[in-house]
């Protein structure tokens, strides 16, 4: 079952209330609030430092600077945004590394026991490479997260060379999200009066050309306008058409059953578009929540089958925590001893048994210290 949603949630920008109604349930109050996890509370830490609910269990895959355990091939700094990929019998894990010179993307490959057979190099040669997005053609994009930064293309098999991707803009990218839909590709902006922005392909499956759109409202009501001049100079992309709809620190992005959810950490929010009625309300926001457990609000996946979403932190407990169908937020993890780090990548495995993630600076609070997890256990319609 798949989330639905047409939240109920306090309405954007104009201090009213806007209400809808959630298609597979009964309607209940958004924006999520605090209440207890479907998943149970969480035990004390593990040998790895993981809290998780009963049931699960935790393995570290991968360590910064140190060679992945079966392979040659030593594992980047600063693991950032990341995602899984059906192989065959097995799967892909890319992430992101967000270091400012020595960038990029690398891969882990596993088999259909979950052994690692395999860890490689995706895109080199870049910067900052923070989250992104995987493609319906299976594909990896990866984020520059620095002033006119670029979107590559990556193979998540290391078959083919990673392509710069221009036409879908040039800015502090953070995220993406890709709507088969409307074929579109959602876009954040990681700056505290950032915008939300869709890229339209000249031809779905082809990311080499399109129209770069950004998010307006006036008067309440929601528009998308053509980006002028997409290379952001001399003027940014935020700043080149009226009425563009501003937000604080744009992070994670991913799409579902029509909804587009991005989170902004500079006010702790987590965002629904609904893409046919085009409205925009708050299925999260810790100002709205009693004894909120969510903070630094940052990367976000979901789970096709349970509708469940999983928000990761940065700062905060060092959680991931979930927002339910119902409008429960609650956590469902917690990294001990990682005070100095945030996490990073969550991504659920294909067939949704497993969740990947990362502690950027691990223990240590270096950058060359992140360490990259394997959760598995009973989730939600896995």
């Amino acid at each position: 079952m798949q989330r639905r949603h047409v939240l109920r949630a306090a309405a954007v920008g104009t201090g009213s209330v806007a209400f809808g109604f959630t298609m597979t349930r009964p309607s209940f109050a958004a924006p999520a609030q605090t209440g207890p996890s479907p998943y149970g509370s969480l035990r004390s830490a593990d040998a790895n430092g993981v809290m998780l609910p009963q049931g699960f269990t935790s393995r570290v895959v991968a360590r910064s600077s140190r060679t992945v355990p079966g392979t040659s091939y030593t594992w980047h700094g600063a693991p950032d945004g990341g995602a899984c990929f059906a192989d065959g019998n097995g799967w892909i894990y890319v992430s992101n590394a967000e270091l400012s010179t020595g960038g990029g993307a690398g891969a882990l490959r596993f088999d259909a026991s979950g052994t690692i057979v395999d860890a490689y190099r995706i895109l080199n040669g870049t910067r900052t490479n923070c989250a992104g997005g995987a493609t319906p053609w299976h594909t990896w994009l990866s984020c520059e997260e620095v002033d006119r930064g670029y979107v590559y293309e990556t193979d998540p098999f290391g078959e083919r060379a990673a392509v710069q991707r221009p036409a879908m803009g040039r800015f502090k990218h953070e995220a993406a999200a890709c709507d088969p839909d409307r074929r579109v590709v959602y876009l954040t902006e990681d700056v505290s009066d950032g915008a939300f922005y869709r890229f339209v392909p000249t031809t779905w499956g082809n990311l080499g050309s399109g129209r770069l759109e950004v998010l307006t409202e006036s008067g309440g009501t929601l528009a998308w306008k053509t980006v002028p001049d997409p290379d952001g100079s001399p003027t940014a992309t935020r700043h080149q058409v009226a009425n563009t709809k501003r937000f604080n620190g744009g992070e994670g992005c991913y799409y579902a059953d029509g909804v587009c959810f991005f989170t902004t950490k500079g006010d702790n929010r987590v965002w629904a578009y609904d893409t046919a009625a085009n409205t925009l309300v708050l299925a999260y926001d810790d100002n709205l929540t009693s004894n909120p457990p969510l903070s630094g609000v940052d990367n976000i996946t979901g789970s096709p089958a349970s509708g469940d979403l999983f928000v990761a932190e940065d700062g905060g407990n060092m959680e991931i925590c979930v927002i339910t169908p119902e409008d429960v937020v609650a956590p469902f993890l917690r990294l001990v001893g990682h005070g100095a780090s945030e996490i990073t990548g969550p991504a659920l495995s294909p067939a949704g048994d497993r969740l990947y993630f990362s502690s950027q600076r691990g223990t240590s609070g270096s950058s060359w210290a992140g360490m990259t997890f394997e959760v598995t256990g009973p989730f939600r319609g896995a």
